[in-house]
């Protein structure tokens, strides 16, 4: 059976392939390996059947041959290191693959959520443009460091691997804004990535989710 996994009905995203499990989905693409999807709502996403897999009724989660995932960061090193092609062979380099992978979720994204967070819960408070400088100075420091690491190479540490993966994906959620735009060399590494043809495939589809979820309201 091939591995099961679960996305949004709905995406709040509106199909911008920002949901955590186009992440899972493109490792899928890159490994090769086919697989379903469950669609949840977000009352579905509540109820104790879903709370089993993730106990933060949150998606995405992965199922395959008795295995039960939850958490995009454990189901791409899972996917990695069962099906291939995102990690490489070398220990060291192996080692430094995953490195960057937490680095993208323990150092990279916390600031550039805590951001995206205030602009939705604080934006009408009084403290709110006094605390942007900050959260946006935080961003600035984690991405000239990661700037500074790319400098001109393509990729993060030699060939594509899970550690690109999941940096560009946390680097997608501030595309298009001052902050990105200030380093060319970090655009155009998220350009690179979202030409990659397994990319462009786990786009598309969670893409067309949303089409079709759009669609039914219509």
């Amino acid at each position: 059976m091939p591995p099961i996994i679960t996305a949004f009905e709905a995406s709040p995203d509106r199909g911008r392939g920002l949901a955590r499990d186009m992440r899972v989905r493109w490792a899928l693409e890159e490994a090769g390996v086919a697989y379903e999807v469950r669609l949840l709502s977000f009352a579905a996403m509540k109820e104790p059947a879903h709370l089993a897999l993730q106990p933060f009724g949150q998606i995405p989660t992965y199922e395959e041959n008795g295995v039960a995932l939850f958490e995009s960061g454990a189901i791409v090193l899972h996917i990695a290191e069962r099906h291939g092609h995102l990690l490489p062979e070398d220990e060291a380099a192996r080692a430094r693959a995953l490195s960057w992978m937490f680095a993208a979720l323990n150092t990279v994204e916390p600031p550039i959520l805590e951001r995206e967070m205030a602009g939705y819960t604080e934006r009408n408070e009084s403290w709110y443009e006094a605390r942007l400088p900050m959260m946006e100075a935080r961003i600035r420091a984690r991405l000239e460091r990661v700037a500074a690491h790319l400098g001109e190479a393509d990729w993060l540490d030699g060939a594509f691997s899970a550690g690109d993966l999941m940096m560009v994906s946390v680097l997608q959620r501030i595309a298009g804004s001052a902050l990105l735009a200030a380093f060319p060399t970090l655009t155009a590494y998220i350009a690179r990535a979202e030409a990659r043809p397994a990319y462009k495939r786990a786009f598309a589809a969670q893409l067309a989710v949303f089409e079709a979820a759009s669609a039914k309201k219509a």
